[in-house]
């Protein structure tokens, strides 16, 4: 007989994660491999350490004003049903029926006090409870099979939902909103209009391309004629010196603070900053001109906006006549959607006080571009040939946002 020896006294090393290796290979300093916009792993790596991990930006809840409407939205695969229930509190409830799996809610909004699945005609009310299901023995427990849900936290008319068990603390972001958003009056506002758009490309190119300013010269001429932030930020120093001085001879305090940090700590991400508007420039529109009432405490134009970075999906704009909600929603690998809602006084009246085309003009002509950006960049990442480039000095919030990416998607250890 022959003896076989096994030596199990060493124990072998880990396998070494693929994605890992490539986040551990990364050059600083540069754009990002190309796995990290076409691979199906990565992928689906985002959608566990991003999308189901963070916190996003669904809506303003003025989408749903009155007690029972209902909207549906859609992050990658999940679909949410947003309701506001009979006692005016908001839900978001996951559109899966606990049955069988069927779609709910198969209608894109509307107002119901039930959802009844068209498979076996389970019906669950608009805060998710199961109230009916048919012919079910009679020690079954209706209680135990409610829609499941997202979390939900709104702040300054902002709903935001999670995935996550155990979500990440919301009450940094909270804090945050408040205290620029909320100066703006955003929890006061209504919605005055809502775009999406359709982009061919990997979601995060669309994020990367949204986070820089360093492409506004070349390819938004009309953004840049009235927003500074085109500029290098050593020459627009005087600009944003101006514009806190007019800030604070309005009497407004705009909270700002960088908290991107990562999620390790159980924390989410936001940063908040501001800056200057060109000399003579009133607002984000065509030509600088005020486009509807001021918001907020904002009794006159400073000269200036601000911007809310939030989780890596949501990014939020205040100018002191209007507001600019960014949504990133992921699709496929190669595939994703931008939406973008426009924000105003809650008392404006369209036609009197704000003319629709006018306010939008320049954010949709500014997306219209981007969207050919990240197409043409989206075809580019995936030719044989590309390699990742430098990142440039005025491409200091994607490098940042890179470093974070990177940092979430790491395994966790």
């Amino acid at each position: 007989m022959t003896n076989i020896s096994l030596d199990i006294g060493t124990p072998k090393p880990p396998l070494v994660d693929p994605i890992d290796q490539l986040i551990e290979a990364y050059r600083p300093n540069h754009g990002l491999a190309q796995a990290f916009y076409r691979d199906p792993a990565i992928f689906q790596r985002d959608m566990e350490r991003i999308f189901h991990r963070h916190w996003h930006c669904l809506a303003h809840e003025n989408v749903i004003p009155n007690l029972n409407d209902f909207e549906l939205f859609r992050l990658g695969e999940e679909q949410i049903i947003l309701t506001r229930g009979q006692d005016g509190t908001i839900h978001a409830l996951i559109n899966v029926c606990r049955h069988r799996g069927a779609e709910v809610c198969t209608k894109e909004r509307g107002n119901a006090k039930v959802f009844v699945c068209p498979y076996h005609a389970w019906t669950y009310a608009n805060d998710g409870a199961l109230r009916a299901a048919r012919v079910m023995p009679k020690d079954f427990d209706r209680s135990a099979h409610g829609l499941k849900k997202a979390h939900v936290r709104v702040v300054e008319g902002l709903v935001f939902v999670s995935f996550a068990t155990d979500p990440l603390d919301f009450a940094p972001v909270a804090q945050a909103i408040e205290q620029s958003c909320g100066v703006y009056g955003w929890g006061a506002a209504k919605v005055a209009h809502r775009e999406s758009y359709q982009i061919a490309a990997n979601w995060k190119l669309a994020v990367e391309n949204y986070v820089e300013c360093y492409h506004c010269g070349p390819a938004h001429p009309e953004y840049s004629q009235t927003h500074a932030l085109e500029q290098p930020p050593e020459r627009i120093e005087a600009l944003n010196a101006a514009m806190e001085a007019r800030t604070r001879a309005l009497g407004i305090d705009v909270g700002v603070g960088n908290h991107w940090q990562g999620s390790a700590l159980g924390q989410e991400a936001i940063d908040v900053f501001r800056y200057s508007l060109y000399d003579g420039v009133s607002t984000g529109s065509a030509d600088g001109s005020p486009l509807a009432p001021l918001m907020g405490q904002f009794g006159a134009f400073d000269g200036g906006a601000t911007s809310v970075h939030v989780g890596g999906t949501s990014f939020l704009l205040c100018y002191a006549d209007h507001g600019v909600i960014y949504r990133f929603i992921p699709k496929t690998v190669d595939s994703c959607e931008i939406e973008v809602i426009w924000l105003v006084n809650g008392t404006a009246v369209e036609g009197a006080d704000y003319d629709l085309g006018t306010l939008t003009w320049l954010w949709k002509i500014t997306t219209v571009q981007d969207k050919k950006i990240m197409e043409h960049t989206a075809r580019g990442t995936r030719s044989q040939f590309y390699e990742p480039g430098p990142i440039a000095p005025m491409e200091y919030n994607e490098l940042r946002y890179l470093e974070w990416y990177l940092g979430e998607l790491r395994h966790i250890r």
